[in-house]
């Protein structure tokens, strides 16, 4: 426990410039585009006269210098005041916590399927390497790892929403459907399970791949070796210890793609209409909001750096020594 809390802490206090360097960056790079949402927002609303857009970017706080603005935006930070929504009219802080457990179970419940049918099959693959269930599983990933996305995902509205009227074509629920309880878990589950396979379908290529690669390598290793001298069955060994040794790399890449989980997840939900986290960030680049993009990029570092701390803990956990030189390093 000691050496968890001071783990967190190390990270935590890591994390602080981390954070400050993407505030500032993306507020530079949307400064530096052209237009903003006053701009957005009159062209929406059909056009208005100068004094209009005047007054609008006063209300907004858009007509001071950059410098001020920015410094006004990090102050407000510190306060947990993601600003102001000028496309929504609306807190960020508020459409944020709105959004984000759509996106967070969708990506919760396609890491799930990805890692723990990918590390399965993996070992599958690796418990024998070259075997013929072992090309063919190598094969199978390969090719579903070049799959794109959305491709995949359209793919799969086809055969099981549209050919075979099996499970909804978009959205996360049904519209005042009135469910409550198991009856409303089960709605979202049947609205999910197409875009959970499809982004999860991609990664569980990477974790099978992964995993097949580790194991494959172990087996050459001294106490596998040592393990079959002493007439351990080949079962035990590979689950035991083949497998649990090739958990690690495992691990790390789960750590590593979870910014690539969570951009999936921005392309999924738009081919499948859920309004999540990604349909926010479209929404707020269309209506260039750049105080709601920022909190959206800003919520997105924090969730990476919070996915990659708990990787470090459960990586301290299968192997003790990383974890006492993380504490003391």
């Amino acid at each position: 426990m000691r050496r968890a809390l001071t783990l967190v802490r190390r990270r935590a206090i890591s994390a602080v410039p981390v954070l400050l360097i993407v505030v500032v960056a993306t507020f530079l790079m949307l400064e530096a585009a052209p237009g903003d949402a006053v701009d957005a927002y009159l062209l929406s609303a059909g056009g208005g006269d100068a004094a209009l857009a005047a007054s609008l970017r006063a209300q907004y706080g858009l007509d001071q210098s950059l410098l001020s603005r920015l410094f006004l935006y990090i102050a407000a930070l510190g306060r947990l005041d993601l600003g102001w929504s000028v496309a929504f009219d609306r807190p960020v802080l508020a459409l944020i916590a709105e959004r984000l457990p759509t996106t967070l179970l969708l990506m919760g419940s396609a890491t799930a399927l990805s890692f723990g049918l990918g590390s399965l099959l993996g070992v599958v693959a690796g418990s024998r390497p070259g075997s013929f269930r072992d090309r063919a599983l190598s094969i199978g990933a390969l090719t579903l790892y070049a799959i794109p996305g959305f491709w995949l995902g359209l793919v799969l509205v086809l055969v099981f929403s549209v050919s075979l009227r099996w499970l909804p074509i978009a959205g996360i629920e049904t519209i005042a459907s009135g469910k409550h309880g198991l009856a409303r878990a089960v709605d979202i589950a049947r609205h999910l399970a197409l875009p959970v396979a499809a982004l999860g379908f991609i990664y569980l290529a990477l974790f099978l791949r992964v995993m097949r690669s580790a194991m494959a390598e172990i087996w050459r290793q001294d106490f596998v070796l040592a393990a079959r001298a002493k007439g351990l069955t080949r079962r035990r060994i590979v689950w035991r210890h083949v497998a649990r040794a090739a958990l690690l790399p495992l691990v790390t890449v789960l750590g590593l793609q979870s910014a690539g989980m969570l951009g999936g997840s921005v392309v999924i939900e738009s081919v499948f209409a859920i309004p999540g986290f990604g349909r926010l960030a479209q929404e707020a680049v269309a209506g260039r909001d750049a105080p709601l993009l920022i909190g959206i990029i800003l919520t997105s570092a924090v969730l990476v750096i919070l996915v990659n701390l708990a990787v470090d803990l459960v990586y301290a956990v299968l192997d003790p020594r990383i974890g006492a030189s993380e504490a003391t390093g």
